[in-house]
């Protein structure tokens, strides 16, 4: 750790074009100078967060940045996933053009995956494209949503289907803002941090199942740990496959099903991470019914998901209304319906797979 600073884990991101980035972890940094320096300079600077977060924290990040920017503006959005569309778009748009923002504007995401999200892809569409710092509020959003350049809007027909990869300039993690964090949003977010264990680093895994109950208490270094390894797997895939053309869908471990769950009852009715702690569950039972695992490994992440404070049964959509959905899933060609799976334990693949057997895994998971 850096003695003069809340600085406690720095993990970058290598990327060509010199668009390279870091992600700094600890706690205390939203009034932190040293998370700051090195950005560049800018006419202003616009933090999008929304109406949970600003009044907690969008004054500590002003009270930062008007020691570097002499116009700094907040924007608080309404909040919740049902409000990533065009609606919540057009709100930083107009927040930009009707404040008169040029192309030397910096905007910083204030907030969890959704804030993340729509300020990154209003970032990438201002002027042909502005820098953005994602600052993430959440657990989910620290170890998932904020690194690795994916923005993008909801549509009524998929999750995400709108969007641009566009990457931050800075990626700046306060654990201190996870401690007013409603527990719920906790295990939310711990779903993401357990993905990330089955696909990349079974040791990881194992030191998840010894530490969950010190991640649910917050505990500062469990903390840092448990988000330094989430980043540092994302960086290594994201390093490797930016734009999503192979290794990098691997992160969408539970996701086809997650997504199907979101969009089938409703943006917000499930938060992000429960969907995906399910969809986890599906994926893992798809993996031993094509004979890739064990039976006893897919109860193993079954458990531990529940531990974690997650749903475990899936929303009982019915299996037509599931396959209807996830063939507007992204990792969809052609209309076959691509899953990620495990290969075997710490190691993921992508893989088609007969809509009869994946009805009866949606069917046997939602009980």
């Amino acid at each position: 750790m850096t003695p003069s600073t809340g600085i406690a884990a720095r993990v970058g991101i290598a990327l060509d074009g010199g668009r390279s980035y870091d992600i700094l972890i600890g706690a205390g940094l939203l009034g932190d100078a040293a998370a700051f320096e090195g950005l560049p300079r800018a006419s202003g600077a616009l933090i999008v967060s929304n109406t949970e977060v600003a009044p907690r924290y969008a004054d500590a990040l002003a009270r930062t940045l008007r020691t570097r920017y002499a116009r700094v503006e907040v924007l608080a959005l309404p909040d919740g996933e049902q409000h990533k569309d065009w609606a919540g778009l057009n709100r930083i748009f107009d927040a930009l053009l009707g404040g008169g923002f040029d192309r030397k504007t910096l905007l910083f995401a204030l907030g969890g995956g959704v804030v993340g999200d729509l300020t990154g892809f209003a970032a990438a569409c201002y002027m042909r494209g502005v820098p953005f710092v994602q600052v993430p509020t959440t657990l989910l959003a620290q170890v998932d949503s904020s690194v690795g350049g994916k923005t993008a809007v909801n549509h009524p027909l998929g999750k995400n289907m709108i969007g641009a990869f566009y990457q931050p300039l800075r990626v700046i993690a306060d654990l201190a803002m996870l401690d007013s964090l409603p527990p719920r949003e906790v295990s939310a977010g711990l779903a993401e941090v357990i993905k990330y264990g089955p696909i990349a680093d079974d040791a990881f895994l194992a030191w998840i199942e010894a530490n969950l109950d010190a991640l649910r208490a917050r505990d500062r270094a469990a903390l840092v740990h448990a988000v330094r390894r989430s980043c540092e797997i994302k960086a290594e895939v994201v390093g490797q496959d930016e734009r999503e053309a192979g290794l990098r869908a691997i992160l969408n471990f539970g996701h086809t099903f997650g997504h199907a769950i979101e969009t089938g009852l409703g943006y917000g009715e499930w938060l992000h991470g429960e969907a995906v702690g399910c969809g986890m569950v599906m994926a893992a039972e798809l993996s031993v019914r094509l004979g890739l695992v064990p039976a006893a490994y897919a109860a193993r992440l079954k458990a531990l998901i529940g531990r974690a404070g997650l749903p475990v049964v899936g929303p009982r959509l019915g299996a037509a209304r599931y396959l209807e959905l996830m063939r507007h899933d992204k990792k969809a060609e052609g209309g076959e319906i691509r899953f990620v799976v495990i290969e075997s334990p710490g190691r993921a693949g992508l893989r088609a797979a007969p809509d009869a057997l994946v009805a009866q895994v949606i069917e046997d998971c939602c009980r």
